[in-house]
């Protein structure tokens, strides 16, 4: 039934080549219509394969296994993992084998429709946000390099979708770094401009640090275990050597060791902290790729990873590294939340907020289980939910942004305000946003959020106060970002003769806003835990159909307590109160807006200690020694070569002397031996 499922990588992958090798021999049009045309099959291709999974009844066949499945489910009530092929791609010996193949689950048929639906939007909204235009906003052409933004886009989607389909650890890994390559070409697209080709260099950098740490933790995990199998369901002998692994008390530390320096891997990914530094200069990037990259799919990929490693972290040890794992995301998200307060930048704030938002979902991973293996999987249903939606709400954030800095021509919130009357659709978007990812209802946001808080609550109750406050400050710095740019003072009506006026946005960039403003309102009424859970059981959702828990009660005080905070501080347009409290709090507010150091921290770690302690002596090393020892070899030959030149004159007389001379000196040798 799904035979036709390796169209999803070789779609993208054909559309990304052709692009790339023949884009610019294209007229600019064509080449991003190819692009959007692909992944508008690949974005209908998604919802068939979802449509198939989730709610086939009937019997199928693939790599020669056979499922009967009444709504997707067998027999046991579960859906099945389907490994539609799994091919040997380097084979050089038993243990060192590398398949590439495709694997269906839940969750890696959600990640499909989230990866698609934001590409698809991204690839038609770019037409609008690449397009040049004077100063009254006629349309004139299309920005340089247009052909070669959408194929970088097309292979970013290819490494996304391998990703989340991956069939074993080492296919994973190698999606994973193609994305990394993808994120390096996408941030630095205008190369030109100094600070972006740097936000690029240092997203490449700091994710393939983390990504040293995947690496050897799979090093590890496949050397002991015997495997690049994760996956427990479709590997029937993995459980066994696992077991083995984890009961022999000289290798009982593998398995946890493995999987939390794989997490690292994720950290750097999904931007966790102190790992976070490159996630808000990647904003350098066009909007669309913020949009795609750092706010529903690449910075998920370590909420993917966890997430598909779940039963090997339950059922092996790791349910320790859980546990670190939900408390480093917790203090990210409140450290995130805390710099998105004082951003000027709006792409800088959403930045933050996604880190926040990462966090919140590694949270309620990590949460799901105590470490007698009691409270239930609430948190893993609860993550896999919030990463839908916030996918949903944080792209249409995005693009929303976009939209105004096309119309402004600036990040800052200094150049904006008052633009609720020029931009009404694009108002009503990001209203629509804030309030999603505020966690009101009954938009999508209240929903995922709260549970994730109500899985913070189950396993301490101070962990879920915690998140309670995070997501009071999420509202808070939200709202202060949509009155600052809808409702303060304006600054084309401060001096209109001198700035143009601003406008709407064409269609074709409103329209995939007014889309996924629809999905932010009503795809919290997704009965997500019939679909996607822990156990593969149905999971009933508490806090949906009107059945409010204390819980949630406490989330909407808290999102309406940051809503009415930023509603006093920011939506009169002459108010000062912000202001003073800057004044009041300079040092607080001033290291909020520096991010609290961590940047400078990083700064002097690589300069002050990396490369004056490590690389200059390196360095040295490698030019006084190594290169010395060759270039004084190379001296040596040289001089021996010019030494022994003048015995090759060319002089048959020199040659007969050297020949007389020799034999005489050999005669002699020998009459002495004699």
């Amino acid at each position: 039934m799904f035979d036709y499922a390796f169209l999803i990588l070789l779609l993208p992958f054909l559309s990304a080549i052709v692009l790339g090798l023949f884009g610019m021999k294209m007229p600019k049009p064509v080449a991003g219509i190819i692009g959007t045309c692909v992944l508008g099959v690949l974005f209908v291709m998604s919802l068939y394969t979802a449509y198939n999974y989730f709610f086939y009844t009937g019997e199928y066949t693939a790599m020669g296994e056979t499922y009967k499945v009444v709504e997707g489910r067998l027999a046991s009530g579960v859906y099945p993992t389907v490994t539609v092929f799994n091919l040997t791609w380097l084979k050089f010996s038993e243990l060192l084998t590398f398949n590439i193949g495709l694997r269906l689950n839940p969750i890696s048929v959600m990640m499909l429709i989230v990866i698609t639906t934001v590409s698809f939007m991204v690839h038609i909204y770019s037409f609008g946000y690449m397009a040049e235009r004077d100063k009254n906003y006629k349309f004139e052409g299309y920005e340089h390099g247009f052909q070669r933004f959408y194929a970088f886009l097309s292979l970013f989607s290819m490494s996304m979708l391998g990703l989340v389909v991956s069939t074993n650890i080492f296919q994973m890994y190698l999606f994973w770094e193609l994305v990394g390559v993808c994120s390096y070409l996408l941030i630095g697209f205008y190369y030109p401009k100094h600070t972006a080709v740097h936000a690029s260099k240092k997203a490449f950098i700091v994710t393939r640090f983390a990504d040293l740490f995947f690496l050897i933790g799979i090093l590890f995990f496949s050397f002991y275990v015997g495997t690049f199998n994760f996956d427990l369901s479709v590997d029937g002998s993995l459980t066994d050597k696992l077991a083995a692994v984890a009961s022999d008390p000289q290798t009982a530390w593998v398995v946890p060791t493995a999987l939390f320096l794989m997490f690292i891997g994720g950290a750097g990914k999904s931007a966790m902290f102190p790992l976070h530094i490159w996630l808000p200069d990647a904003m350098e990037g066009p909007t669309p790729v913020s949009a795609l990259i750092h706010a529903a799919t690449m910075v998920v990929a370590g909420v993917f990873q966890v997430a598909s490693m779940f039963p090997i972290y339950i059922k092996f040890g790791g349910v320790e590294q859980l546990h670190w794992i939900a408390y480093i995301a917790a203090f990210t998200a409140f450290y995130a939340a805390a710099v998105a307060c004082a951003q000027r930048d709006i792409k800088r704030g959403l930045a933050f907020s996604t880190i926040s938002q990462i966090a919140y979902m590694l949270v309620a991973l990590g949460v799901c289980y105590s470490m007698d293996n009691e409270i239930g999987g609430l948190g893993y249903m609860a993550s896999m939910f919030h990463l839908f939606t916030h996918a949903m709400f944080k792209a249409l954030l995005f693009l929303c942004s976009g939209a105004i800095i096309v119309i402004i021509g600036s990040n800052f919130k200094e150049y904006m305000g008052g633009l609720h009357k020029y931009m009404p659709i694009t108002n009503i978007c990001f209203l629509i946003g804030c309030i999603a990812i505020s966690g009101v209802w009954p938009f999508a946001g209240f929903f995922s959020k709260d549970e994730i808080v109500s899985a913070c609550f189950q396993f301490s109750p101070a962990l879920g106060w915690f998140m309670t406050l995070v997501s009071g400050m999420t509202a808070f710095y939200m709202f202060r970002l949509y009155y600052v740019i809808f409702w303060g003072k304006s600054y084309y009506e401060e001096d209109p003769e001198n700035r143009r006026k601003p406008q709407e946005v064409p269609f074709v960039m409103w329209g995939p806003l007014v889309f996924l403003s629809i999905i932010s309102i009503f795809a919290g009424w997704i009965p997500f835990g019939h679909f996607v859970t822990a156990t593969g059981q149905t999971a009933e959702i508490h806090l949906q159909h009107f059945q409010f828990s204390s819980v949630a009660w406490f989330s909407l005080l808290a999102a309406a307590i940051g809503i009415a905070l930023a509603t006093w501080m920011y939506m009169p347009k002459n108010n000062t109160v912000a202001d003073t409290l800057a004044k009041k709090m300079p040092r607080l507010h001033k290291a909020a807006l520096n991010r609290f150091y961590i940047d400078s921290a990083w700064q002097f770690f690589t300069h002050q200690i990396v490369f004056k302690c490590f690389s200059i002596p390196i360095a040295w090393f490698d030019r006084s020694v190594v290169d010395g020892m060759f270039n004084f070899m190379a001296w040596g030959t040289q001089e021996a070569g010019e030494s022994i030149r003048p015995w090759q004159s060319g002089d048959v007389r020199h040659y007969a002397v050297w020949f007389i001379t020799g034999t005489i000196a050999l005669t002699l040798v020998i009459l002495c031996l004699i």
